[in-house]
């Protein structure tokens, strides 16, 4: 997921957003500065039990309450206040069926509305467990220890989480990934995904959800991969969910495709890292992986593949296929092929049957509109509800701002129990914004609506 360095620039200047900053909040367990927490491959409270095959999808394994701040951007910005953050380490199931663990964050803000529930899918889109947002979210973990001594993408999602927050919703982050960071594994993904919503439900009761509650699902890139195919398998797999919607952007529905599509380019450290992270959740790639990387070139391909900061450390523009010994047909080799269109593919687990809004920039040069565009038709010739919104201006890293406005004013009515307009049906349009309109600051805030101003580099005035 990429970010304009004007929206990096205006992110320094906030040092807080809107209601989600309660004032003092020395009363809620912070923890002490000279005490940070441990990144999770030193945290044992991350490890998962021997008996984990005992526990059912989405029980709870442990769980703590932590600080209630949240990190910022950078660190000369302040934190973001709120009521209270919980932890749930819970049981989930990997790419292969197994049982394992994964850990998702609770966040309440202040003058919650415990009727609403938002699942929030960070695209932290990294193949290192250390930069899962259960650690780099916490106000005192300490960045310079995380792979490439920089900015984890993790952060820069907080303007987005504190705009829900600001609306009163509580907010869960998962680490969808699980323990291991299998990034682009699909199936690992939705399962994570789902069985975070199955023990929030359950533990957040204990600490005022309401039994009635409403949620959804909002990601973008990365986090629309998760919640894709949350999407699609939750009618298999966790049948008893009733999710109000949800809006989905950027969206990653071929994997092979995307690697190609960004092979060579700025993004390109994107496929290492995609390539490293499915390869953890199948035994066979990782063999694949090991017989055909070229010895000299390994230990760059791990470390590019290991990061997690804002840019590539290095892996800008490099050509993925020069590291193999079947180059360019590496993607098409009998293993890989068969790993990606297994987990890497949406569109062949099932329909989903939650209202779903999706937005995508035409010109997206993560992810080609085109695979957008037939897994929406897909779904549609289904049955499913869809609101489409191909958007004529700007890119993916833009979309996720431009997108942004609209999709947490859908999410806002779903969870208010607005009933979407076109039940069982399918819209698809085209649009063209390229701005933020100023009627929107009652939904998101002042911070954020200029912090999206600037980045698009509007002359906004007073909204």
């Amino acid at each position: 997921m990429l970010y304009s360095p004007l929206f990096l620039f205006a992110v320094l200047l906030i040092p807080a957003w809107g209601a989600a900053d309660g004032g003092s909040s020395s009363h809620h367990k912070p923890r002490p500065s000279n005490d940070p927490p441990l990144p999770p491959s030193q945290d044992c409270w991350y490890e998962q039990p021997a008996d984990i095959d005992e526990y059912k999808p989405g029980e709870l394994i442990r769980s703590r309450q932590i600080e209630n701040e949240l990190k910022p951007f950078i660190e000369l910005g302040g934190d973001v206040s709120v009521h209270s953050v919980y932890q749930y380490l819970f049981r989930t199931t990997d790419s292969l069926g197994n049982a394992v663990a994964a850990v998702t964050t609770l966040i309440i803000p202040y003058n919650s509305d415990p009727s609403k529930l938002l699942v929030y899918l960070v695209p932290y889109d990294s193949a290192n467990p250390d930069c899962s947002p259960s650690y780099a979210l916490r106000s005192e973990a300490e960045t310079g220890s995380i792979p490439g001594n920089g900015i984890p993408q993790v952060s820069v999602e907080l303007p987005f989480i504190a705009a829900a927050l600001n609306q009163g919703m509580w907010v869960t982050v998962p680490d969808y990934e699980g323990l291991e960071a299998q990034f682009t594994a699909g199936l690992q993904a939705g399962y994570a995904t789902l069985d975070s919503v199955r023990v929030v439900l359950k533990e957040g009761r204990k600490i005022g959800l309401t039994k009635h509650v409403r949620y959804a699902m909002w990601g973008y890139s990365g986090g629309a991969l998760a919640g894709g195919w949350a999407a699609e398998l939750q009618q298999s797999y966790a049948p008893e969910l009733r999710f109000a919607g949800a809006a989905l952007g950027g969206n990653i529905v071929n994997t092979t495709s995307v690697i190609e599509t960004l092979n060579g380019g700025p993004s390109a450290y994107l496929g290492f890292r995609g390539l490293y992270g499915l390869a953890k959740a199948y035994p066979n790639l990782t063999d694949w992986l090991n017989e055909n990387l070229l010895p000299d070139k390994q230990e760059e391909f791990f470390r590019i593949a290991t990061s997690c900061q804002f840019d590539g450390q290095g892996g800008e523009y490099q050509d993925l296929f020069s590291y193999s010994a079947t180059a360019e047909r590496s993607l098409y080799e009998p293993v890989p092929s068969s790993v990606l269109r297994w987990s890497g593919w949406l569109g062949f687990r099932g329909t989903p049957k939650m209202p779903l809004y999706v937005y995508k920039a035409v010109a997206d040069e993560i992810a080609p509109v085109e695979n957008t565009d037939e897994l929406v038709q897909k779904y549609c010739s289904n049955g499913a509800t869809v609101e489409y919104y191909r958007n004529l201006v700007g890119t993916h890293f833009t979309e996720v701002i431009t997108g942004s406005v609209n999709a947490l004013g859908w999410i806002s009515d779903r969870l208010a129990g607005v009933t979407v307009s076109n039940k069982g049906s399918c819209n698809t349009e085209d649009v063209a914004i390229s701005e933020i309109n100023p009627s929107i600051v009652p939904r998101i805030g002042v911070a954020l609506y200029f912090i999206l101003g600037s980045t698009l580099g509007d002359e906004l005035g007073p909204p």
